[in-house]
């Protein structure tokens, strides 16, 4: 067995109802507090009040920031620019993926008060931050990236000259991570599907992983076996709070399997088509996984893709119930699996964001596929995203 390492994860509280421990989670931190939310959905919807409510006690400053969209560099150092000199104790941040991603940005630039592109991997000029932070509390409101689990906060840029980077030290991991599945019963089918999708994306890829450990294996099939179970419910049955708590479940794996294992080609390419055109990063995973895991798996079959081709059936195994099959009807029933709930789903293909043929060339030039079970070449690259348009 090869040796490896295994990051630190935040402490959890897990379970419907738990959001009833916010306040006094916080009030550990002290009681000046920045909350960090999206621009509309925490004041409309029925939890947003009773949460600020519960925020909202004698001797305690709650300020309040909202995002609009995915953070880009602007979005952080505004709010670092208001709040810096504000003696924040603890960052709060509550909503889905983009919303955690922010609020842990603004935690690890709040100490620095400089901007934040300096930082960011790959396109940053300054050295690696030092993992200074305001104390972080991350309250998931969807199912899917994980980032209330994750060491990093995704910024981005769109256009021209685009990109979508990382900010990461290991002191980023949330401090706490309060997952409340009722807090999900209220995501539109739209938003649960492609969140929903990109967990099982990120659970497939760490568990194909070349970078993957005993550890992330078991935590990946768990996270799995929750996708298989309950995704098509959640999407379907909204209210269903069990299947929303195993997508929630799922979700937080997903987190820390890709903090671990790292990810494959699906997320390279969603880094290059995030950073030139302004698509939500759940709906890139969606769209990419049919594609992409076809390319790879016949890729595996041409040769010397046994030991993936396995992980893959095992997979397939998982979500088909049955045990004396093949290990190429598993595969297939995986790939037909994906397809079958992306079109069910009725997740949009990268077409219906702008992107055509003539954008393929310069997005496979910035793929990245570094922990995908077998490398793909610039033509199978771009094959993977013609037939996502």
């Amino acid at each position: 067995m090869n040796g490896f390492t295994f990051a630190a994860t935040p402490q959890l509280h897990f379970g419907a109802g738990k959001i009833s421990m916010l306040s006094g989670i916080t009030q550990t931190y002290g009681n000046n507090v920045l909350l960090v939310t999206g621009a509309q959905a925490f004041e409309r919807l029925p939890w947003g009040a009773s949460i600020r409510q519960q925020l909202d006690v004698p001797e305690r400053e709650v300020l309040h920031y909202r995002i609009d969209g995915e953070p880009t560099p602007t979005m952080i150092d505004d709010a670092v620019r208001r709040y810096a000199g504000q003696g924040i104790h603890v960052v709060v941040a509550i909503g889905g993926g983009s919303v955690l991603d922010a609020g842990k940005a603004i935690s690890a630039m709040l100490p620095l008060n400089e901007p934040v592109k300096d930082y960011l991997e790959g396109v940053g000029t300054r050295a690696t931050h030092p993992g200074v932070k305001i104390p972080f509390i991350a309250v998931p409101t969807t199912a899917g990236t994980g980032s209330e689990a994750t060491k990093n906060a995704v910024i981005s840029e769109v256009g021209e000259h685009g990109y979508k980077r990382s900010l990461r030290h290991n002191n980023f991991v949330p401090d706490v991570a309060l997952i409340d599945p009722i807090l999900t019963v209220t995501c539109p089918p739209a938003t649960t599907a492609a969140s929903g999708m990109d967990a099982f994306t990120q659970l497939l890829e760490s568990y194909l992983s070349t970078a993957a450990t005993p550890l992330t294996d078991a935590w990946a099939m768990e996270g799995l076996q929750h996708v298989a179970k309950a995704l098509p419910t959640a999407y379907q049955h909204g209210d269903n709070i069990e299947a929303r708590s195993s997508m929630a479940l799922a979700a937080c794996l997903s987190g820390v399997t890709l903090a671990n294992a790292g990810l494959g080609v699906v997320h390279g390419y969603a880094s290059a088509v995030g950073g030139y055109v302004a698509i939500p990063h759940g709906v890139v995973c969606s769209t990419l996984m049919t594609a992409a895991n076809r390319v790879t798996v016949r890729k595996l079959l041409a040769g010397g893709g046994e030991e993936a081709l396995g992980r893959y059936a095992a997979v397939g195994k998982l979500f088909t119930g049955q045990s004396s099959k093949s290990d190429r009807y598993y595969i297939d029933h995986l790939l037909t699996t994906i397809e079958t709930w992306a079109a069910d789903m009725q997740i949009p293909g990268l077409g219906a964001y702008g992107v055509t043929r003539a954008d393929v060339g310069r997005m496979v030039a910035v793929t990245d596929n570094k922990n995908n079970p077998v490398k793909l070449n610039a033509e199978e690259l771009a094959e993977v995203l013609e037939d996502s348009l």
